[in-house]
């Protein structure tokens, strides 16, 4: 059986207090509830500033065994930078501590400014620098910055795989060199509902398949209704079992090499209202993953967290 996750975008908003998080609930307490309400969260913190290797500890800690985080890379490689000398800010990034989150580390997210346009040379140099196992990362780790070295940010063996997945926002790269590109180094097109805001498409490119969903109507702040939701859930239903949804909008009109399953991350962004996290639970009860989940949006957990 496939692998399929669903969950939130972060977890920290002062919004969700009193509503998804019960009233009395501790803010130290707010991973370890949310962690059992649904299974996976995008860490997205480290988009804005690197984290620290006592942090990802605390969060692997924290969280049940089987639990699994993705984890958003610096928004300095990829929107302040834009791809250009990188060398130690990758290296910074994989020495901050991520690879602590053990079997719980998922894939990474590599989300791109609506701004940036496809330059395929840069690309191409950018992907074949991506570290495709731990023992890739820890040598890229080698390179940090001097602040950072001896923090034990890589102190974890093995050489488990590594997953990269790629948001786009600029219509540059609906192109099939692009989705090439991805193929060739195994790295997912990430499936971005934003509302029509940017490019959408659905080309498969790797052995997973990761999902954002920022808002169906209305762009962070919209839910999704209960039609939309069986829709995903059938597109996450075909992708899981090894094909793709038969209306499938692809850049490039070839199906994927077919495999008997695929791994499936799928995360709500739409947080302002507090839509995502109950549309993360009701999309995992519509795929009958629930039943292992102990903790009830909105409602205080009966055992201490």
């Amino acid at each position: 059986m496939s692998e399929i996750r669903i969950g939130i975008s972060g977890w920290r908003y002062g919004p969700w207090r009193k509503d998804f998080y019960p009233k009395g609930l501790r803010q130290d307490d707010e991973l370890a509830f949310a962690s059992r309400a649904v299974n996976s969260i995008e860490i997205n913190g480290s988009f804005y500033a690197l984290q620290t290797p006592e942090r990802y500890r605390q969060w692997h800690d924290q969280t049940p065994e089987d639990f699994v985080f993705s984890v958003k890379a610096p928004r300095y490689i990829t929107h302040v930078r834009r791809l250009k000398d990188i060398d130690e800010a990758l290296a910074n990034f994989f020495a901050s501590g991520p690879l602590l989150l053990g079997h719980k580390l998922g894939p990474f997210l590599w989300q791109f400014p609506p701004s940036m346009k496809f330059d395929e040379q840069r690309f191409a140099d950018f992907l074949a620098r991506l570290p495709k196992d731990r023992r890739a990362a820890r040598a890229c780790a080698e390179h940090c910055a001097e602040r950072l070295e001896g923090n034990a940010g890589n102190a974890i063996g093995g050489q488990a795989r590594l997953r990269h997945a790629v948001e786009i926002r600029h219509p540059s790269f609906l192109c099939s060199t692009f989705v090439k590109l991805l193929r060739k180094h195994k790295v997912a097109l990430v499936v971005a509902d934003s509302a029509g805001k940017w490019p959408y498409a659905e080309d498969v490119t790797a052995d997973f398949i990761y999902m954002r969903l920022h808002g169906d109507v209305e762009l962070y702040s919209s839910g999704y209704t209960a039609k939309a939701l069986r829709h995903w859930r059938l597109r996450i239903q075909a992708w899981s079992q090894g094909g793709q949804p038969d209306d499938a909008r692809l850049i490039v009109a070839r199906p994927p090499a077919k495999r008997a399953s695929r791994a499936v991350y799928c995360y709500f962004d739409n947080d302002q209202k507090v839509h995502a996290p109950y549309d993360a639970r009701r999309l995992l009860g519509k795929l009958g993953l629930d039943g292992e989940l102990v903790t009830e949006p909105g409602v205080a957990p009966e055992v201490r967290l």
